[in-house]
């Protein structure tokens, strides 16, 4: 009977994980600003995760190839208007550059754009790194 009842109510959570975490601030412009551990977390749990993701880097291609976190998808800031459709709407986001400046514009344009799942990450890849978390280079 305890599982079943669990299992309803798990059930019943699914539409409420497909938005964002709401563990990060909320920006004004519609994207929640998420610290690197809480992106930590959620990269750590890979396909496990119940919340399907999206790491999005809008770097330039060099620093991209420089060092980035495994997984990340490559969409320039610069691109990025033109490439919304590369941008899963089905999935939590998390936008990241180098230290949050070109992410923060980057969430921006997105929740702009309609979606609803983005998160900044806040401090970028250089707080990534400085947290020894893994990188990798293309």
């Amino acid at each position: 009977m305890k599982k079943m009842i669990l299992s309803a109510l798990a059930l019943l959570l699914i539409p409420f994980m497909a938005t964002a975490c709401g563990m990060g601030e909320q920006s004004p412009d519609g994207y929640e600003n998420a610290t690197v551990s809480h992106a930590h977390e959620h990269w750590q749990q890979g396909a496990a995760s119940p919340i399907p993701f999206e790491f999005i880097d809008v770097r330039t291609v060099e620093e991209f190839k420089a060092g980035h976190i495994q997984g990340a998808h490559l969409i320039p800031v610069q691109v990025l208007a033109d490439h919304l459709a590369d941008v899963p709407k089905d999935k939590q986001v998390y936008v990241y550059c180098h230290s949050g400046k070109r992410s923060a514009r980057a969430a921006k344009l997105l929740a702009d754009k309609g979606f609803k799942n983005i998160e900044n990450m806040v401090g970028g890849i250089e707080a990534w790194k400085s947290a020894n978390y893994p990188v990798v280079k293309k």
